[in-house]
């Protein structure tokens, strides 16, 4: 069957311009689909953001929800080199004079001099425990104790360290109790002696219940090196000695193996740095409420700003935003507005509206802050601030905690902005579904137009052939005849 390379070949017609044309033609549905493809797709993304807004808007509102944030409490040293600290939840405001006598440190205690970190010593086992050493006397000169008692903490395992031919140097030991982490770490000092390397252990805990007793099993020299009771034989010089923190607290004196120091005062946490006195106040944290309103009030405003972004007109350009004249924005609006225009229930002299703390509606509909009247109803009736927008469990009241209940409904299955959602998302699938099909039939035509003007250039071509044939026989039987 004979073939046509190229439209408009056989015929001699610009067929490839007329199919185009008809192309074109047929896809106008097409065009039509895809605007309404761009309007409802702005409109999914418009939604997007309004979501993103009120999400903002929420969680800055579920901050102020919760009454246990109002009841926060600031610490503050008066002496920051002294000590600092840090109030929890069940921290209470008050004022206390602290006296710190004595850092708590850990004990460090250290071997003989060795010739050298590498020369082989002995194999075995090294066990370390933890605990008090009481009683007796003891001689900073030789860090030895005399007549002492040493009482083991029971809440502390000590650990087996293996000493073995691979680690029978100081330098072995050295690494072998690091390894084991037994709640002690190991260093070798050169103290620039005949025999200068000296093995040091230190306890990673602070405390006088973090005094050591280690006792070695295996090789003789290797116990003569690290044997050490302070009951008893001490072959280790106690170089630093396991002390507790001492403070008083208003005049009461507090003991702490650790210089960060809980409840000492209800709620708190001191972190000693040095001894010395200081005063403490402990106090309601309203700076902290502040910035939360704050922020609150810049969400709002935020919500504001993306819903005239979302609803403004160009009357230059005749175009308007995706979401101009929408019920669920609209709505949406309205119903916040309306929360937090609603008074509090309360009872006399209670706080009851935003205005009372000076946050106020301006005429463009944003919220606008008097910081000065915020700041004095927060010195002066915290607890009035909280309960305007906080409540305990089970309560409904309290703006933070209607608003937040307020988008949770909006963006919830079956809430006004989850059922917009989903009604473009379905429209979008039913458009791209409509878009396929038609596509299918526009490439369907154009394929049958394609097909006929195919036909029409063989058609053609053959005429042609069959006439040009026709007009060289003509020709020839004319020049036989004048012969």
């Amino acid at each position: 069957m004979a073939s046509i390379s190229s439209l408009g070949i056989g015929s001699n017609l610009d067929l490839t311009t007329l199919l185009s044309n008809l192309e074109t033609a047929e896809s106008q549905p097409l065009v039509l689909l895809q605007q309404r493809q761009v309007s409802y797709t702005s409109k999914l993304s418009a939604y997007g953001q309004l979501k993103s807004a009120l999400g903002t808007l929420q969680t800055a509102a579920k901050k102020l929800s919760d009454p246990a944030f109002f009841q926060s409490v600031k610490a503050a040293s008066s002496a920051t080199d002294v000590l600092s600290a840090s109030a929890g939840a069940t921290a209470a405001a008050g004022n206390y004079s602290i006296n710190v006598t004595q850092l708590a440190q850990a004990q460090s205690v250290v071997a003989a001099g060795q010739t050298s970190a590498k020369t082989a010593i002995g194999t075995g086992t090294i066990s370390i425990d933890f605990g008090t050493i009481a009683g007796g006397t003891y001689d900073a000169a030789s860090g030895k104790y005399t007549g002492a008692g040493f009482t083991p903490d029971a809440s502390r395992t000590a650990v087996p360290i293996t000493i073995d031919a691979a680690h029978n140097t100081l330098e072995g030991i050295r690494d072998a109790v690091n390894a084991a982490k037994a709640g002690v770490t190991a260093t070798i000092v050169n103290d620039g002696s005949g025999t200068p390397n000296r093995l040091v252990l230190t306890s990673t805990e602070t405390g006088k219940a973090s005094s050591m007793r280690v006792s070695v099993t295996g090789d003789a020299a290797l116990g003569n090196l690290l044997n050490h009771d302070p009951a008893g034989a001490q072959n280790l010089q106690q170089t630093v000695l396991a002390q507790n923190a001492e403070l008083t607290v208003n005049g009461i004196a507090v003991t702490s193996g650790s210089n960060t120091v809980k409840e000492s005062i209800q709620g708190t946490t001191l972190t000693l740095l040095k001894t010395g006195t200081s005063t403490l106040s402990t106090q309601r944290d309203t700076s902290a409420v502040e910035t939360a309103i704050n922020d609150f009030v810049k969400a709002y405003n935020g919500l504001q700003s993306t819903a005239t972004s979302l609803t403004t007109f160009d009357t230059e350009k005749k175009t308007a935003a995706a979401l101009v004249g929408d019920s669920t924005l609209r709505n949406l609006q309205t119903s916040i507005r309306a929360a937090l225009t609603t008074p509090q229930a309360g009872g006399t002299g209670d706080l009851t509206t935003l205005s009372q703390i000076g946050v106020s509606f301006q005429k463009d509909g944003t919220m606008a802050v008097d910081a000065d009247k915020l700041k004095s109803a927060l010195a002066s009736d915290l607890d009035g601030v909280s309960n305007l927008f906080s409540s305990a469990s089970g309560s409904t009241a309290g703006y933070g905690k209607q608003l937040s209940a307020l988008v949770d409904r909006a963006t919830a299955t079956g809430g006004a902005l989850k059922v917009a959602t989903d009604g473009v998302t379905s429209s979008l699938k039913q458009l791209d579904e409509q878009y396929t099909d038609m596509q299918a039939r526009v490439d369907s035509k154009v394929a049958y137009y394609r097909a006929q003007f195919t036909q029409l250039d063989l058609l053609m071509s053959k005429m042609n052939s069959t006439s040009s044939y026709l007009t060289q026989q003509f020709a020839s039987m004319s020049s036989s005849s004048d012969a």
